[in-house]
């Protein structure tokens, strides 16, 4: 008798996800779920049979685990279009979200204010408060990956205290904490801190120790907390969260932040991973060897540290994060007052110029996105470029922009060190995120010239560090952005290929795979990626997509 089953790859090269060597064979897919994996080796005399709706030819390709982007910012992109093609045609098809400090609830109060731009620009018309509601939502959206989610300490704060720059009272404490544990209970993983955003950057150490020990409880009494996955080495940390940081300097102060992170485990117990791992600005390039120092001495310690890092020498994220800390106090409204504010502003020009007096400063900044038709022709453009252009100088340009687009403006700066990157890269305890947004080739989220690492930093790692640059084996590659990923965030049955396992599935060509998507035309699809597989669905099926939209809400990464 014939086993049916929906799904039939067949002869490929299985990579499991646990960084063991590969082998060949087929795999079966039953609905949602891996039924069978047969090693081709071991099946003496005849084939089992098996009756498919669909084949898959894979002699010759690489069968993965779907890949596992562990820095997401989607929350509102992937709500407004919820094909998420740049993330799954290069083979993601789980996204870690709710990253530096800012994620999709809860949304009160301040916190809501300063987020109806990002409303607006994306064309979304409902509003939701808490993740019980926005998940709901969501889901009615039908999307095509799965959706991880931390809870921001931005969220938290702001829609406890705003957006001032003040020590927390007791009570203020009391409410945060109150938040964060409602947001646990209704489906996120742990919490995340942007110490450069604002408020984010007004809390101090203490702050962020006191809201960790509430995750890192030992044992979790947070219910519906799932528990350690099997085969975890962090047997120590059976809190239910972790703890992720875009910290409050990646150059300068960069190991005075690596520090506070470590004590921060040492002080809470949680398990802590730092984002976008970097050492920003060439006069901070030599950092490298104390960064890397500190981590693994905690690591030797018995603390849980863990980073991600994506592909690319150049960094992303609002041209206002030149300004001081201080002009954001108050939010948006106030932060444009302060820049409208003729000595205020010169106050301003001269901090961020004894801070940066080199030229080449403003020629490593490139507009990526503005929210204005008339200023369009920035994009792609550095400041100084668009400066020199204008007749001005480069530092009263910067204050134009962001008064012109009411500080709604993207930047992409190029300040970090390849040699590094390979370094970071290849460490045991990494793995990789696109630290990007969910965004398509046409539609809402189609919009100026965001950094190509939304379309191309899977590709890009295993084609150009893994493949042609040797910098570590295939297995142990597909074990960082598969199985390591998924036991750091704690994501049930994904992550590996196995009997049972939720059917999340890349075929590629490892011949073939590579990012074409640049900083002149970053929505360029990769090459190599013949077939991805979300929940035993095809959303990539021979190198196009599909239209299929099978993703879920992984509630507590379930």
């Amino acid at each position: 008798m014939k086993t049916r089953i929906d799904i039939l790859i067949k002869g490929g090269i299985i990579f499991d996800g646990s960084g063991s060597e590969p082998f060949e064979g087929d795999i079966g897919i039953a609905g949602d779920k891996i039924a069978f994996i047969n090693r081709n080796a071991e099946l003496t005399g005849k084939k089992p049979e098996v009756k498919a709706v669909r084949e898959i030819e894979a002699r010759d390709l690489m069968v993965a685990p779907g890949f596992i982007d562990a820095h997401a910012h989607s929350e509102f992109t992937l709500f407004a279009d919820p094909r998420a093609e740049g993330k799954i045609c290069q083979g993601i098809t789980t996204e870690i979200n709710g990253n530096c400090g800012l994620s999709a609830a809860p949304l009160r109060g301040e916190a809501l204010k300063q987020r109806e731009e990002d409303f607006r620009e994306f064309g979304i018309g409902e509003r939701w408060s808490n993740f019980e509601e926005y998940f709901g939502m969501l889901e009615r959206k039908r999307i095509t990956l799965n959706f991880v989610t931390l809870v921001g300490h931005g969220n938290l704060r702001a829609c406890t205290a705003g957006y001032e720059n003040k020590k927390l009272t007791p009570s203020d404490c009391g409410k945060m904490h109150g938040l964060l544990i409602e947001s646990i209970k209704e489906g996120a993983i742990g919490l995340s801190t942007g110490l450069i955003y604002p408020p984010g950057v007004y809390s101090d150490t203490e702050e962020l120790i006191c809201l960790c020990k509430a995750l890192s409880q030992n044992p979790c009494k947070i219910p519906s907390c799932p528990p350690l996955p099997r085969g975890s080495n962090n047997k120590k940390f059976t809190g239910c969260g972790i703890y992720t940081s875009h910290m409050r300097s990646e150059g300068d102060r960069l190991l005075e932040s690596i520090g506070e992170t470590i004590g921060i485990a040492e002080e809470s117990g949680i398990r802590v991973h730092i984002s976008h791992i970097k050492t920003s600005g060439e006069r901070n390039w030599h950092k490298i060897d104390g960064a890397l120092r500190a981590m693994e001495e905690a690591r030797n310690k018995g603390l849980s540290v863990t980073c991600d890092r994506y592909p690319y020498t150049a960094a992303s994220t609002d041209l206002d994060t030149v300004l001081p800390s201080w002009a954001y106090e108050g939010g948006m409204e106030e932060e444009i007052k302060r820049l409208n504010d003729k000595e205020v502003r010169e106050r301003i020009g001269r901090e961020i110029l004894r801070e940066h007096p080199e030229k080449r400063y403003w020629q490593n900044i490139h507009i990526s996105s503005v929210s204005s038709g008339d200023n369009r022709w920035m994009e792609g453009k550095s400041v100084a470029e668009i400066a020199h252009q204008e007749g001005t100088s480069p530092v009263d340009m910067l204050f134009k922009i962001l008064i012109d687009e009411k500080l709604r403006v993207g930047a992409i700066f190029s300040s970090m060190s390849e040699e590094n990157l390979r370094s970071f890269l290849s460490l045991q305890y990494s793995m990789i995120g696109t630290d990007s947004s969910a965004r398509s080739g046409d539609g809402p989220t189609f919009k100026g010239k965001p950094h190509p690492r939304g379309f191309g930093s899977f590709p890009r790692f295993l084609g150009r560090y893994v493949r042609d640059g040797s910098l570590m084996s295939m297995g142990e590659a597909i074990r960082k952005i598969t199985l390591f990923a998924a036991e750091t965030f704690r994501i049930y049955k994904r992550g590996f290929l196995k009997n049972g396992a939720f059917a999340d599935i890349v075929i590629f060509d490892h011949k073939k795979i590579c990012d074409r998507a640049t900083y002149s035309e970053p929505f360029l699809k990769p090459d190599g990626i013949n077939y991805v597989i979300v929940n035993g669905s095809p959303a990539v099926w021979e190198g196009e997509l599909t239209g299929i939209r099978a993703g879920r809400v992984l509630r507590h990464g379930r």
